[in-house]
C-alpha cells in the first residue's frame, strides 16, 4: 500500500487535517475555559455548530465528488479551514468564536473522512476497503499529534500562537497533500465523471428505504457516544481527580488504540464479517464509557477504557462507508455517503453540547451512563438495518 502514492498522500493529509481542524478543539477546551472565561456549554456550542454545519453541507460535497471535483473540493476546504484557524487567534468575544468555528465546520465538510472515503470508494469500488483501512491506520495518529503538541506549544507560547501554527500547517501542508492525493486517486483509471450521476431515481429512492434510516440513526448514536466522550475526556478525568499530564497522556493514546483496532480488524477479516465486527464495536464502546467512570479509582480501568474506546471507534470509522455500500449499494455512492453523513455528523455535532448540559444536571457519572445506553440502542438499530437489507 505504501507504493500507492495517492493513498499515502491522502493518509498524511487526513492525519494533519484531523489534528488541526478537529482535535485541536478538545485539546484546548480547558485552556479556553480558563483564559477566556466562557462556560463549558458556551464553548461546546461552537464545536456543535461546526460539526452540524459540516453534516448539513456533506450531501452537497458528495455531489461534487460524484462529478469528479473531489481534488479541488478537498484542497480549497483545507485552505478555508487553515485561514479560519489563523483568525481564531484574534477572537475576543463569544460571537467571534462561533463565527470562526462555523467556517471551520464548512471546511470540515470538504476535507475530512466523509469526502475522502466517498472519493476513494467511488474510484476503487469494492477494492476501497484496503485503501480506507490504510488511510485510517495513519490518520489514527491525529489525536496523538494534536493533544501533546497543543499542550507543549500552548504552555510555551500561549493558545493564540498555537492555533496560528496549526492554521499554517493546514494551509501550507495539508491542502497540497489532499489535492495531490485526491487527484491521483480520481484519475488513476478512466472514470467517467458522469457515471455516478446516472440514475437519479436510484439516488432518491434510497431515502425511502427503512434500512437507510435505521442505519443512519444507529451510526448517529455512535457519533454521540464518541463525540461526547472525546470532547469531555479531559474535564472527565479532571473531575475524577487525575492530573493534567495523565489526562493528556490518556487522550494521546486514543489514536494508537484506533490503529490497534484497525489492525485487529485486518487480522480478523478472513475469519469474520464486517457485520460481526460492527456489532462488537458498538458493544465495546458502551463498555469503554462505563469503565471510564471507574478511572479515578485505578489506572487499570482508565487504560482498559482507552484501549476499548479507541479500538472500537477505530473500526467504526472504517466500517461506515463499507457497510453503507453493502446495505445501500454502490450507485450514486457520493450522494448516499453524504446523506448518511448528515445524521451522523449531526449526532457528533450535538454530542459535546448535550454532554455539557447533562454534566450540569447530573455530573459525568450520569453522562457516561447515558452514553453506554446509547451504544446499546445504536447497536440494535444497526442490526435492524442489516436484517432489512438482507431481505431485499
Amino acid at each position: 500500500m505504501f507504493r500507492d502514492r495517492g493513498i499515502v498522500l491522502l493518509a498524511i493529509g487526513q492525519t494533519l487535517a484531523w489534528a488541526g481542524l478537529y482535535y485541536s478543539f478538545p485539546a484546548m477546551l480547558l485552556r479556553w475555559e480558563r483564559e477566556l472565561g466562557w462556560s463549558k456549554p458556551d464553548l461546546m456550542a461552537a464545536i456543535t455548530m461546526a460539526v452540524l454545519i459540516s453534516g448539513l453541507v456533506s450531501p452537497l460535497a458528495g455531489h461534487f465528488i460524484d462529478r469528479g471535483r473531489g481534488p479541488s473540493l478537498m484542497a480549497l476546504s483545507a485552505i478555508l479551514g487553515g485561514v479560519a484557524l489563523v483568525f481564531l487567534s484574534m477572537v475576543s468575544t463569544l460571537w467571534q468564536f462561533y463565527a470562526i468555528w462555523a467556517i471551520i465546520g464548512l471546511a470540515m465538510s470538504g476535507c475530512l473522512y466523509e469526502p475522502c472515503f466517498a472519493l476513494v470508494t467511488r474510484a476503487r469500488g469494492a477494492d476501497a476497503k484496503r485503501s480506507i483501512i490504510f488511510i485510517t491506520l495513519i490518520a489514527g495518529f491525529a489525536s496523538t499529534i494534536s493533544f501533546p503538541l497543543v499542550y507543549t506549544l500552548a504552555e510555551a507560547y500561549g493558545w493564540r500562537t498555537t492555533v496560528v501554527c496549526f492554521g499554517l500547517l493546514v494551509i501550507l501542508i495539508v491542502s497540497p497533500l489532499l489535492w495531490l492525493g485526491a487527484r491521483q486517486i480520481e484519475f488513476a483509471r478512466d472514470i467517467d465523471p458522469a457515471r455516478s450521476t446516472a440514475g437519479t431515481d436510484a439516488s432518491e429512492a434510497f431515502l425511502k428505504r427503512p434500512a437507510f434510516w435505521f442505519l443512519a440513526v444507529g451510526f448517529s448514536f455512535v457519533a454521540i457516544v464518541h463525540g461526547a466522550t472525546l470532547h469531555h475526556l479531559l474535564p472527565i478525568l479532571n473531575e475524577y481527580g487525575l492530573s493534567s499530564e495523565i489526562a493528556v497522556l490518556a487522550a494521546s493514546f486514543i489514536g494508537p488504540m484506533q490503529i490497534a483496532g484497525r489492525l485487529a480488524m485486518m487480522a480478523a477479516d478472513k475469519y469474520t464479517s464486517n457485520h460481526s465486527i460492527a456489532v462488537a464495536a458498538f458493544m465495546l464502546m458502551g463498555a469503554a464509557v462505563l469503565l471510564l467512570m471507574l478511572s479515578g479509582s485505578s489506572p487499570a480501568f482508565l487504560s482498559t477504557s482507552i484501549i476499548l474506546f479507541g479500538g472500537a471507534y477505530g473500526t467504526v470509522s472504517i466500517l461506515r462507508p463499507l457497510i453503507a455500500r453493502e446495505i445501500l449499494g454502490s450507485q450514486n455512492f457520493g450522494a448516499k455517503s453524504g446523506a448518511l453523513a448528515l445524521p451522523y455528523l449531526a449526532g457528533s455535532a450535538f454530542a459535546p453540547f448535550l454532554g455539557a448540559l447533562i454534566w450540569e444536571i447530573g455530573g459525568y457519572d450520569t453522562l457516561l451512563s447515558l452514553l453506554a445506553g446509547l451504544a446499546i440502542i445504536g447497536c440494535a438499530m444497526y442490526v435492524v438495518s442489516y436484517r432489512l437489507a438482507a431481505r431485499t
